[in-house]
């Protein structure tokens, strides 16, 4: 999940509460008061029929121009009744003959002959449910509102501010090895992101300087290995040429040649891969991935010729690939080679492509061990081989981004390039 978006599902997660807060005390506020406006009318009304009934003067009617009703029953043990009181009801109104709520004052009095009265007046107020409800809906309004505008300012304000991240960020991911760091973002004015960018300019130049030192040993442990290699395989050379041997002596020299020519290989694959794995093959173009399956399948059929082998070739006229020629070449080379050596005799080779997916597949028997089928030095069986070549494959399709994939269906082991 991108960051803006996580800030934005925590701004509207702690908005909800704190509106929901705040319309749960304006609610009270407002209640309280609507209710401090209708107790002090009340009490301007009891306080005017009080004087009234105490002066004997006439009481006003119900229909004096107010909304105020009241009611007036003497009290024959006022002992625990409360002298004022103010409360909420529901109060039956005649003329609509439904009830309506109200707020009520109830006060108890003496006369001049220590009669006891109890006064209750009461006016129309308001449906708390509606109250209730009409602030959902604003609330719901104003929080829907308000998060617009936030995200949105806020949307505005972490894009604007984030520039420089994302430029660092834009620039780690077109990064490859060996290209230096020339190319990194450097303005900021934030020091958390100048701090951030000396931090990955520090790390990329640590890593820059020892795949250098690592391709300086590579180059000279090639140089080392390959001398003694070749000095050996010579020497050899020369003794079987020029010396007189038993039958057993020939036969433990050839083993030894044999052994030097499988070490050669060895040593050679071994470097490529460490080559690959440390981006040291920098040069890409067009790649011709048709051209090269249609002339090294010429090459191994020619190769493999006595065993009789069909190969099924459906591919479109060009396919092409941005990458380094040679190591696309090596790529297809080993999987058509593969595809031979572990194919029985008159068996078929079926190579062809679906969609951006170049599969080889070839008869045989079993499916092998996809666990470990792409791991260094892994062999199923077969006499002479290094272990190495689809350890390189992987090892190019990795570094490329390629998918490559291993089934085994209908008696066919099939090999999946995905570009």
């Amino acid at each position: 999940m991108r960051l803006i978006y996580r800030v934005t599902i925590r701004i509207a997660i702690v908005l909800l509460p704190i509106l929901l807060l705040w319309a749960t005390i304006f609610y009270h506020a407002m209640v309280n008061e609507i209710n401090d406006e209708a107790d002090d009318s009340l009490e301007d009304y009891a306080e005017l029929i009080v004087r009234r009934v105490l002066t004997r003067h006439e009481l006003p009617s119900s229909g004096d121009g107010t909304n105020n009703t009241y009611n007036i029953e003497p009290l024959a043990d006022s002992t625990n009744a409360p002298s004022m009181k103010f409360e909420d009801r529901r109060v039956y109104i005649p003329e609509k003959r439904e009830t309506e709520p109200a707020r009520v004052l109830t006060l108890v009095f003496p006369d001049s002959n220590g009669q006891m009265y109890r006064l209750v007046v009461s006016t129309p107020t308001f449906e708390r449910e509606d109250l209730l409800l009409s602030l959902l809906w604003h609330i719901t309004g104003i929080y829907a509102v308000l998060l617009l505008t936030i995200l949105t300012v806020t949307a505005l304000i972490f894009h604007y501010s984030m520039r420089p991240l994302y430029a660092l960020l834009k620039w780690l991911d077109s990064y490859r090895p060996g290209q230096g760091v020339e190319n990194l973002p450097t303005e900021n004015r934030v020091i958390e992101f100048k701090k951030l960018t000396e931090a990955a300019r520090s790390t990329i130049e640590r890593a820059e300087s020892y795949m250098e030192r690592q391709k300086q040993f590579i180059g000279n442990a090639s140089h080392e290995l390959q001398t003694p290699i070749a000095v050996l395989g010579t020497r050899i050379e020369w003794i079987i040429d020029n010396t007189p041997l038993t039958e057993e002596q020939f036969a433990e020299l050839s083993k030894m040649r044999q052994s030097l020519h499988r070490l050669n290989r060895l040593n050679r694959t071994l470097l490529l891969i460490s080559k690959i794995e440390n981006a040291q093959f920098t040069d890409r173009s067009d790649v011709d991935i048709v051209d090269i399956i249609k002339r090294e399948a010429e090459i191994y059929s020619d190769i493999y010729c006595d065993k009789e082998i069909e190969c099924k070739i459906e591919l479109p006229e060009r396919y092409i690939v941005l990458m380094d020629d040679s190591l696309a070449t090596t790529m297809i080379t080993n999987l058509i080679k593969n595809a031979y050596i572990h194919s029985p005799e008159k068996a078929s080779i079926r190579i062809y492509m679906k969609k951006d997916s170049l599969i080889i597949a070839n008869s045989g028997n079993g499916m092998l061990d996809k666990e470990r089928l792409f791991d260094r030095f892994y062999t199923s069986g077969k006499s002479g081989s290094t272990g190495l070549g689809l350890a390189l494959v992987k090892s190019i399709a990795d570094s490329y981004r390629f998918g490559l994939t291993y089934s085994f269906t209908d008696n066919m082991h099939r090999f999946e390039i995905k570009f």
